[in-house]
């Protein structure tokens, strides 16, 4: 049974579209995903971190100590090389505390309005942590690079998807596929990084 009984795992997010991903990378383990909406008493958790890492650390081992079980926690978000690396930490809430993703999109193609492509480069950034109790966290980092289109592109995916380009492809992330984005994106390389480390703890099928 590896060194949990039962092998629940939390994953720190609110965002379906982040939990949708979860669920896809981790599929052939012997685990039941919750996420936080299956703990509607838990006390906000603030992401004042200087790092996409510090901040899924304090997450990750937080909801593991009040859930007294596993937590896979993950901070991810877009840096644009034009803004110095923002939005960075700042990228769900680019556009002010309760943007949507609307929002913050309109802002991103407000502040590269009439930059050039060549100048328009970016990245996406996930740091993963593994909170298991009684143990040291795990971490993860992973990114893929591409650049800022003009204007948003494809339907599926959430956030910046439809904004963020990959050369090799010449479509967005939104354009791409769920299957094909989660192979190829940060969130999913990291996953599949600690999708290893769980089939190593002997969470397998």
């Amino acid at each position: 049974m590896g060194i949990f009984e039962g092998r629940r795992l939390v994953v720190a997010t609110r965002n379906r579209g982040k939990m949708r991903e979860f669920s896809r990378g981790l599929r052939g383990l012997a685990i039941s995903l919750s996420s936080l909406h299956d703990f509607p008493h838990l006390p906000a958790i603030r992401e004042d971190g200087a790092s996409f890492l510090e901040n899924a650390r304090k997450k990750a081992t937080l909801v593991a100590a009040y859930t007294k079980v596993p937590v896979l926690a993950d901070d991810s978000g877009l840096e644009v090389d034009y803004l110095a690396g923002a939005p960075g930490v700042f990228s769900a809430r680019f556009a002010g505390a309760n943007a949507t993703d609307e929002d913050n999109n309109k802002k991103l193609l407000r502040l590269l309005a009439g930059v050039p492509l060549g100048k328009r480069g970016a990245r996406f950034r996930c740091a993963l942590v593994l909170a298991l109790p009684g143990e040291p966290p795990v971490t993860v980092e992973s990114t893929v690079e591409g650049y800022i289109g003009t204007e948003p592109r494809g339907e599926g995916g959430f956030g910046y998807d439809p904004l963020f380009f990959l050369p090799e492809f010449n479509k967005s992330f939104s354009q791409l596929g769920p299957d094909l984005k989660n192979k190829i994106s940060h969130r999913g390389k990291a996953l599949a990084q600690m999708r290893e480390y769980l089939l190593q703890l002997g969470w397998a099928n």
